[in-house]
């Protein structure tokens, strides 16, 4: 389901106009993304929870000479399923 999918579906499921659904699911990614960048935890109960997480450098190889290089330091999003979503999709 691509962005433009999510929208007609949240309009129908919610009976909103599809510019009302584009601009609340634009406020919440926004939102959450604020809410990640400062380092909070963003928890919708049934549904996950977003964070954010530290992910340490590292040696990798090149897969095209097979020569060592350091992978950065960096943070990463994740993504954790709640006990509702999960029985959802079994």
């Amino acid at each position: 389901m691509n962005k433009a999918q999510l929208i007609d579906a949240i309009a129908a499921e919610a009976k909103l106009t599809k510019a009302d659904a584009k601009r609340a699911l634009d406020a919440f990614v926004k939102t959450t993304s604020k809410a990640l960048k400062k380092g909070d935890r963003v928890a919708l109960v049934g549904f996950g929870s977003f964070s954010v997480s530290a992910r340490n450098s590292r040696t990798g190889r090149n897969p095209q000479t097979g020569k060592p290089i350091t992978i950065k330091a960096k943070k990463v999003v994740k993504f954790k399923a709640g006990s509702e979503l999960a029985k959802t999709v079994q």
